[in-house]
């Protein structure tokens, strides 16, 4: 076509891939509504040599991704990439750095039921109400007569007590949880389920720009889904 257009080749786009930064595009405005998750990715690949001479592994590598997702619009607010080994609530504090706007709540899995989690949230925005279910064995942390405000984990386990965990759900509108996996879905089912660089920092670029690009498709329009009736 006559565009003078330079390629970078795969070396190049590997040693850059280490150092550059990608920035996550957001239109969200105002008190946000966040839901909390994870999944897995399958590392691709572990070069023709090294099988020729060794075998394949027995142990599949994996690196898991965490994602902060607005509910109201399916935008992905904020993205990290850790080892395997990694606990989700770990990186709740990091990645609560790249959300820009106060969140208004905050919703996750029985993962994310930790002091760590909590202190994050309510660090970030004060206030906020946080929809994550105790352990079933859960217990107090901060009893009614302790100085200051009521821990929000403990009222949710009052009122599990009370009304059951189906109530408790209605209540604080848990359903919203389900949004987040369907950011996962979306995020799988388009760019797949695995990674092509081999290094940490080059995968983690990689997730970046791949969330990236899956924020851009979400600006462009969502389906509106109707009950049939």
């Amino acid at each position: 076509m006559g565009i003078p257009l330079p390629v970078p080749d795969h070396t190049t786009l590997s040693r850059r891939g280490r150092t550059v930064r990608v920035r996550l595009p957001k239109k969200a405005q105002g008190p946000l509504h966040v839901v909390l998750d994870s999944s897995g990715l399958k590392v691709y690949g572990e070069g023709e040599w090294k099988v020729r001479l060794r075998g394949p592994s027995k142990r599949r590598t994996w690196r898991v991704f965490h994602l902060v997702v607005d509910s109201t619009g399916g935008e992905i607010q904020a993205v990290e990439l850790t080892e395997a080994g990694v606990h989700g609530s770990k990186v709740v504090k990091p990645m609560l750095k790249q959300v820009e706007q106060p969140i208004a709540s905050a919703a996750g899995d029985g993962a994310y039921d930790r002091r760590e989690v909590y202190e994050a949230l309510q660090t970030h925005s004060p206030g906020v109400a946080i929809a994550i279910p105790p352990r079933r064995d859960a217990r107090i942390w901060r009893h009614a007569n302790a100085p200051g405000p009521p821990h929000p984990r403990n009222e949710n386990l009052r009122y599990i007590r009370k009304h059951g965990r189906r109530a408790w759900e209605r209540h604080c509108h848990y359903h919203r949880r389900s949004l987040a996996e369907t950011a996962v879905f979306r995020r799988k089912t388009i760019f797949g389920d695995h990674l092509s660089a081999r290094l940490l920092p080059v995968q983690r670029t990689q997730v970046f720009i791949r969330c990236r690009a899956l924020n851009i498709m979400t600006h462009l329009g969502m389906p509106d889904s109707y009950a049939v009736t």
